[in-house]
């Protein structure tokens, strides 16, 4: 009896990380935006062997420890019209609402932010 419920237990878990194996990630590519905000972009499968992505907000809380997360599921008939009225929303920003403001800035800054941490973890490996 006991044989028989570990033998299920064990079956039961493998079928469960084989199903779990199928939504994992296929792909996926983050951007760090600051000290608390991460994006991460994932491709996942589906169980009929489909594709579909999802957006995901993390940020740090302030207070506590963990991470708060929001997600977007975007699907594959999505895809175009998602990706045209994205486009068209940042365009409508940058050319009619902000149009001198320099969008740049946030990639040089984040270009110096990441050098200036590489800088440290070569000192610190120094250190050692």
């Amino acid at each position: 009896m006991v044989i028989f419920v570990l033998s299920f237990i064990k079956n039961t878990n493998k079928v469960e990380q084989e199903e779990r194996g199928k939504f994992d990630s296929v792909y996926t590519a983050k951007i760090k935006a600051g000290k608390r905000r991460t994006y991460f972009f994932d491709v996942r499968r589906t169980k009929g062997d489909d594709f579909y992505i999802t957006l995901t907000e993390s940020t740090k809380k302030f207070n506590a420890d963990g991470y708060e997360r929001h997600k977007i599921f975007l699907y594959k008939e999505d895809f175009n019209r998602f990706l045209s009225q994205l486009q068209e929303t940042i365009d409508h920003v940058k050319t009619d609402l902000m149009p001198d403001f320099d969008y740049d800035q946030y990639e040089k800054r984040q270009a110096e932010w990441e050098a200036s941490q590489e800088n440290k973890e070569e000192k610190e490996n120094m250190d050692w």
